[in-house]
């Protein structure tokens, strides 16, 4: 399911909840009388429930679809002042951490062109992972984000380059050793290429350059 659908069925951008471990949940205000009702017949929704308020709880079957919708002109990000040194490169300088993953987004596509990873089918169900849901679960704030009036930038790219860090490392996005590429590191592919333009983007709002190796 697609967040920009999703809005559609809403009327609303929804805002994701809880750590998608286990379930990808949207929070969102009921859009009128009989709607849990509506998006429960809804392909891709898995469960419409109460949530907290006057909100619906609305479970997704498939939430790595979104990785489709990221665009370079479409992100949204405003201009925010963060204390990103390039020094000391280490885990401890946040500066560090972001652009780092930024790079290892950037290597992830390399590496599977090297090693003939298959970039053309993506099938969005494979990333199903906790790792990669991680990562999945902190992209989808991206749009709820960008329309509230203090979007806190900083501390959102951190966290999704921390994400990406674990599943950079735990999920990769090729091959080990001599095994053959299934579909799920062509997904992989698709999921770094997402976090690679969303964390180039928060770093040229905060002007600076998206570094490709460090």
């Amino acid at each position: 399911m697609r967040i920009a659908l999703l809005a559609r069925l809403l009327g609303g951008t929804p805002r994701p909840s809880g750590s998608w471990e286990r379930e990808a949940v949207y929070l969102a205000p009921a859009p009128g009388p009989g709607a849990a009702e509506r998006l429960r017949e809804v392909p891709g929704i898995a469960a419409v429930r109460p949530g907290p308020g006057r909100l619906l709880e609305i479970v997704v079957t498939t939430p790595g679809e979104i990785v489709t919708e990221f665009r370079p002109e479409a992100l949204g990000f405003t201009p925010f002042q963060a204390r990103w040194p390039d020094f000391p490169r280490t885990w401890d300088n946040p500066g560090f951490v972001v652009r780092y993953a930024h790079a290892r987004a950037v290597a992830a596509g390399r590496w599977a062109r090297d090693l003939g990873v298959p970039l053309g089918d993506f099938r969005s169900e494979t990333l199903c992972g906790a790792l990669d849901r991680a990562v999945l679960r902190v992209l989808a704030e991206l749009p709820s984000r960008r329309e509230r009036a203090e979007p806190g930038w900083a501390g959102y790219l951190e966290r999704l380059a921390l994400a990406y860090h674990d599943a950079h490392e735990g999920a990769p996005a090729v091959p080990v050793g001599d095994g053959a590429a299934e579909p799920v590191h062509t997904a992989r592919v698709r999921l770094a290429g997402a976090v690679r333009l969303v964390l180039a983007g928060g770093l040229a709002a905060n002007g600076r350059t998206a570094p490709d190796r460090l």
